[in-house]
């Protein structure tokens, strides 16, 4: 079971208390009247799929609702971080003590 420390309400709860949400930092996109096809398509359908750390949002679904980001390796499935949404991208190299 995933351990998962909600940054807002400073509490530390097993995974089913939160809901994945995506990718994390991803730049929305403007009105899709003002896009191709292609672009739009990109923005909707194209996210990274990285093997190790990956910036992801998830939600407290059953807590505080709220939605925050997270560092999580994809294949330990380990949390290096969680941060509130609209904070800035924390420094990899930091976090897991070395080079991305």
């Amino acid at each position: 079971m995933l351990l998962i420390h909600c940054p807002y309400c400073d509490d530390t709860l097993p995974e089913l208390e939160f809901a994945y949400a995506g990718q994390a930092h991803v730049v929305r996109a403007p009105l899709p009247a003002t896009q191709s096809d292609a672009e739009w398509e990109e923005f909707l359908f194209i996210r990274d799929n990285a093997r190790g750390p990956h910036f992801e949002r998830w939600r407290h679904i059953h807590g505080c609702g709220r939605f925050f980001n997270a560092v999580r390796d994809t294949v330990s499935d380990r949390f290096y971080t969680t941060y509130k949404a609209g904070a800035p991208r924390p420094d990899l190299a930091s976090l897991i003590g070395e080079a991305p």
